[in-house]
């Protein structure tokens, strides 16, 4: 058994994310039959992803605040802190806060080659966003 070592905050690129969204791995995997990952994610106000999908699945468990997740039908899915959304493979989604700062858990499980495990696509409209600015 060991304490894991802290891994620094990451601050995600734009090519992926709209307005300020950082990253704090929690799980990583050690070897290749290892699977897990999680992350602590946190969004500034506005800020968002751009869309996407995972090869086997995610689950968000929102920490603090409001996120609005979207999907490519319109969908756009409310969740306060407290409760999960599972989002399944491969289904083209957003994650994004209101107006206040939002934080989750992203829990998901690598893909057979992990560069394959999230597939980022175009970044949102401002019209598939709450309340389109």
């Amino acid at each position: 058994m060991n304490i894991e070592p802290a891994i620094p905050t990451i601050k995600n690129p734009p090519e992926q994310f709209a307005g300020d969204v950082w990253l704090d791995p929690i799980v990583m995997p050690h070897t290749d039959d290892q699977r897990a990952v999680v992350a602590k994610v946190r969004f500034a106000p506005h800020a968002r992803t751009a869309w996407h999908s995972h090869a086997r699945g995610q689950y968000l468990h929102v920490t603090q605040g409001v996120a609005y997740f979207g999907g490519r039908d319109g969908t756009l899915i409310e969740v306060r802190a407290g409760q999960t959304l599972y989002t399944p493979p491969g289904e083209d989604h957003f994650h994004a806060a209101g107006d206040a700062f939002m934080e989750h858990l992203a829990i998901l499980e690598n893909a057979d080659d992990p560069a394959t495990t999230t597939v980022w696509k175009e970044h949102v409209a401002d019209s598939d966003l709450p309340g389109a600015r």
